[in-house]
């Protein structure tokens, strides 16, 4: 059954959504004034977007989507605040200008000015969304934060073809019997967005998740090693199915994979930089006592990764912490040259 979905899905895909680039922009709404067949599908999508992004975009500059759920469901006040500007700004001065991506008020807000973004890192029941419920909280007019898979929807309906992110999900340990895999795999199958990661999150199962990205054809790309990265470790003991070591040669795969007409974006697994890591032998014995706590508390669903993270985090007496946020601004500088490299390729 597996294998027929998405072959479906992938036709569906290719006939109706082939994210066709243009100056480093996926299909997306189009500029004032351009008439585009192929961006009708987002001209009722409730976008609004913060002027310094809109006026990049209109002028075909480098543009980076962020995710929000970092912001909400990662990190507690004051240092959501602080990581959230922190990595806007490793953005800014690599030379490209940040969008962070959430739900407020019934619209997809793309970029948040500063009021926005105080008002998100003290909401409160903010919604963790995916594929699956972006829609009805856009209905609801609730408050949402975006994960990798709707950050990936909402940057390619916007315009936007390049994502920063600290990693992907995929499929969790013991996923055999939970069933528990994520939707961030699906999406990179489907939607045209290049994702600079450190690879998967390591409280996943890695060995797994590649065989699915495997399966589902998307490209995993090791920036400048042979090893995939696993989040806080540079070598995850597995190796990644593919190698590039510049953002030139990154932005002009994703340019391939649209002039192919291939679906979906592309997975670049960027490692944690040498003096943040945590090397595997390290954190594993950690992983192990977080995800026994996480199963004798009977976490479960969407609730799990945040709890993984946040128990990390206290075992490691804060090291995991300081290493993801500096891995997630690693991945900023990163996907803010590949956007440029892709807009310097269409000029």
């Amino acid at each position: 059954m597996w294998p027929a979905v998405m072959h479906e899905r992938r036709a569906v895909m290719t006939r109706s959504a082939k994210g066709r680039i243009e100056s480093g922009r996926v299909a997306g709404p189009a500029r004032p004034g351009e008439h585009s067949p192929g961006r009708d599908r987002s001209h009722s999508a409730p976008l609004r977007f913060a002027p310094e992004v809109r006026a990049a975009l209109d002028a075909g500059t480098a543009v980076v989507a962020l995710e929000s759920t970092l912001i909400t469901h990662g990190l507690p006040f004051p240092r959501n605040h602080e990581v959230a500007l922190a990595v806007e700004a490793e953005v800014r001065a690599a030379g490209a200008v940040p969008a962070t991506i959430a739900v407020l008020d019934g619209c997809i807000q793309v970029g948040l000015d500063a009021p926005t973004l105080d008002r998100l890192v003290h909401a409160r029941d903010v919604a963790k969304l995916s594929r699956a419920d972006l829609a009805v909280c856009l209905v609801r007019r609730g408050i949402g934060a975006t994960t990798v898979a709707a950050t990936m929807i909402c940057a390619q309906l916007a315009g936007i073809a390049v994502f920063a992110t600290g990693g992907i999900g995929g499929v969790h340990r013991g996923a055999e019997s939970s069933f528990d895999v994520s939707a961030d795999l699906s999406e990179l199958a489907q939607t045209p967005v290049s994702v600079v990661a450190a690879g998967a999150k390591a409280i996943l199962d890695l060995g797994k998740t590649l065989e699915v990205l495997e399966t589902l054809g998307v490209p995993v790309i090791a920036v400048g090693q042979d090893a995939f990265p696993a989040f806080w470790s540079r070598d995850s003991g597995l190796r990644a199915p593919l190698r590039l070591d510049t953002p030139t040669e990154l932005a002009a795969a994703h340019r391939m994979r649209r002039a192919l007409g291939l679906p979906g974006g592309q997975l670049i697994a960027n490692p944690v930089p040498v003096p943040d890591e945590i090397p595997r032998a390290q954190i594993e014995p950690i992983i192990a006592v977080a995800l026994a706590d996480a199963a004798a508390e009977g976490i479960a669903a969407k609730a799990v990764t945040p709890f993984l993270l946040r128990r990390i985090h206290e075992l490691t007496g804060g090291r995991a912490l300081a290493s993801n946020v500096a891995l997630v601004r690693n991945n900023a500088r990163l996907a803010a040259a590949v956007a440029i490299a892709l807009c310097a390729a269409a000029t």
